[in-house]
């Protein structure tokens, strides 16, 4: 596990069990005025982001989730329209409504496309946050399909290389391809860590390493969480992550008439307006380009050669994209998922305000 990738096995004070997380955040989703369907299907990938790892994703961001929406930044029955431009090509707005709900219609769209034309393409536009980007990269895998997924992200936490101003987010970007033991994701930030993971360490009350953020003002390093809007995330890679995030602002924003740059809002501070956030959703059809089966074989080949490969000193195993992801979901539905205190405090609150059944009541 990369270092940078802590997870909340550090702070599981309790576990939860992925039913009974599902059931809660879909209770807490129709109390806040969505329809059951709907808030069954985001209580779906969200606790599926949370077995899968993802932990800035899942329950961890319903009481933000739900402030937006009853402060009125968020449509709950919104009317998801799809354009379709081209043969292999539509754009989708999503009517201000909860970002699973459409970003999921986004992947479902792409889809449909390439199972005709071979590939696809779907823009979004008018959504919100919509969790992990392995959750979408990963829906064509399904379907014998490469996924490719990207999106602006919903604060600016970093700066243009050699910049001091917020003008770029995080901006995800996801890739899936299927292999003999699933799906192979990679599921990355553009920055050294996701701003979710900034505020797991707010929550626990942890000092984050020097190397993540710097002080706007200094340049100088700053490792306390609860002071992150005094700083910027650094990129990976420096100038070139930088550049990823801009050209994926372009593909996911700019491209479909969403925010980028300038015209994005802080949805962290600013509970009531419209984020207008852009999404890309893209999917391959594998048998247009050789035999899925074949792509299977050769995909495993490979990836057994790079996991048996020669370790530097020190490395005691090569980790591939979707491992991590893989063996959390098969341990987590086992064991539960784990939940801070902190966290389960805030969700205990939320339940006593929206009059729904606590987790702690919840026969398991």
């Amino acid at each position: 596990m990369n270092m940078t990738d802590i997870s909340r096995e550090q702070d599981a004070d309790h576990r939860l069990a992925a039913a009974l997380a599902e059931s809660f955040i879909g209770d807490v989703m129709t109390a806040v005025g969505l329809p059951a369907s709907d808030a069954a299907k985001v209580a779906r990938l969200m606790t599926e982001a949370d077995l899968t790892g993802a932990d800035a994703h899942g329950i961890f961001r319903l009481p933000q989730y739900v402030r937006r929406i009853r402060a009125g930044g968020v449509n709950t029955r919104p009317q998801i329209s799809v354009e379709q431009t081209a043969a292999a090509t539509a754009l989708v707005d999503g009517d201000n409504g909860m970002g699973h709900l459409v970003v999921s219609r986004a992947a479902e769209t792409a889809i449909a496309l390439a199972r005709a034309a071979g590939v696809a393409w779907v823009g979004v536009r008018r959504s919100n946050h919509a969790g992990t980007a392995g959750l979408y990269a990963a829906m064509p895998v399904a379907h014998g399909m490469i996924g490719l997924y990207g999106a602006v992200a919903n604060a600016n936490h970093m700066a243009v290389w050699g910049g001091s101003e917020l003008l770029l987010g995080t901006n995800p970007l996801g890739i899936a391809a299927p292999s003999g033991q699933g799906p192979v994701v990679l599921d990355m930030a553009t920055t050294v860590v996701s701003y979710g993971t900034v505020k797991k360490y707010a929550l626990a009350g942890r000092e984050m390493p020097e190397g993540w953020l710097v002080d706007t003002q200094t340049g100088g390093p700053l490792t306390d969480p609860k002071r992150s809007a005094e700083g910027l995330l650094l990129p990976i890679g420096g100038y070139k992550g930088s550049g990823l995030a801009l050209m994926l602002g372009l593909l996911g924003g700019v491209l479909n008439g969403a925010a980028f740059g300038r015209d994005v809002i802080d949805f962290n501070y600013n509970q009531d307006g419209a984020a207008n956030t852009g999404h890309f959703m893209a999917a391959i059809d594998v048998k247009r380009f050789v035999p899925l089966a074949s792509f299977v074989a050769q995909t495993d080949r490979h990836l057994a050669d790079l996991r048996a490969s020669k370790r530097l000193p020190g490395v005691d195993q090569i980790r591939l994209p979707g491992d991590r992801r893989r063996e959390c979901r098969i341990e987590r539905l086992r064991d539960g998922i784990p939940l801070p205190a902190a966290l389960l405090a805030q969700l205990d609150r939320l339940a006593a305000e929206l009059g729904v059944r606590a987790l702690r009541a919840r026969p398991v």
